[in-house]
């Protein structure tokens, strides 16, 4: 069964789409003809990420949404099936790397902000989204992967080694309906981001994270578009061995599917 899915005329939501990977995500969308659904806390941001949408000539809608409270994300799918009709993508990104430091150390309140954002963000966002999904028996939800070993990093690094899990899980158990929905990961690398900036000039980033700095200095990040452009192309080729999968920013995908 072949599933490609060209975006033109689609919808998507991306979280996390006021600034870094999740704006080149939605303008990337944008620019294939999708109708795409900016979410985040920060309202300014997404409003801003829509007009550079539209200025492209192409249609954004701004729900400000922390994922992490269950009527939010609620409201938010409920937009967007209300402006738009259907929700064809689904893509993760909001993220949290505010802990840093060792774990006998680190702000156990931080250290959670980071689990129940990456985690739990992800789990209410694809419930809330998979029902519309398994009724129409079609769409792609897309979780953002990311460092799932970094010492002073350990709530961000559970968090992502749960997303994956999740993400293989969630695959299996739509295989197991019957339903041709998929699930996949995708790895951005490291892209320069306010995460990132983060990293670089607190005390705690500098002493757990140097390679951070290091290798923004060495001209070693990856633009976000790389993330978006290759989402995309993940996208257009997507099939069922795809399922469960993950993927990276700059990845022939072409090839990466033959060799599955």
């Amino acid at each position: 069964m072949n599933l490609t899915m060209e975006l033109e005329g689609r919808s998507v939501i991306v979280t996390g789409a006021g600034r870094g990977i999740g704006r080149a995500l939605a303008l990337q969308f944008g620019r294939c003809g999708a109708r795409v659904a900016c979410c985040a806390r920060r309202v300014h941001e997404i409003e801003e990420t829509v007009r550079l949408i539209e200025a492209e000539g192409g249609s954004g809608l701004a729900v400000p949404t922390d994922v992490t409270v269950r009527a939010q994300v609620q409201h938010m799918v409920t937009t967007v099936l209300r402006e738009f009709g259907s929700v064809d993508v689904l893509f993760n990104n909001a993220g949290s790397f505010v802990a840093l430091g060792g774990i006998w150390e680190v702000d156990p309140d931080l250290w959670w902000q980071d689990v129940t954002v990456n985690l739990l963000g992800v789990m209410l966002c694809c419930q809330a989204v998979l029902p519309h999904m398994m009724a129409r028996n079609e769409g792609i939800i897309i979780n953002m992967m990311g460092g799932d070993q970094i010492p002073g990093g350990t709530g961000y690094s559970s968090s992502k080694v749960g997303v994956s899990r999740l993400t293989e899980l969630m695959a299996r158990e739509q295989q197991m309906e019957g339903t041709a929905v998929l699930v996949v990961g995708m790895g951005p690398g490291f892209v320069h981001t306010e995460m990132t900036d983060y990293q670089i000039s607190s005390p705690e980033g500098q002493k757990w994270l140097p390679s951070s700095r290091q290798a923004i200095e060495a001209g070693q990040d990856l633009a976000p578009e790389r993330c978006a452009e290759t989402t995309v192309e993940l996208i257009r080729a997507a099939c069922p061995a795809i399922n469960g999968r993950s993927f990276g920013a700059g990845m022939d995908i072409q090839k990466a599917i033959a060799d599955l």
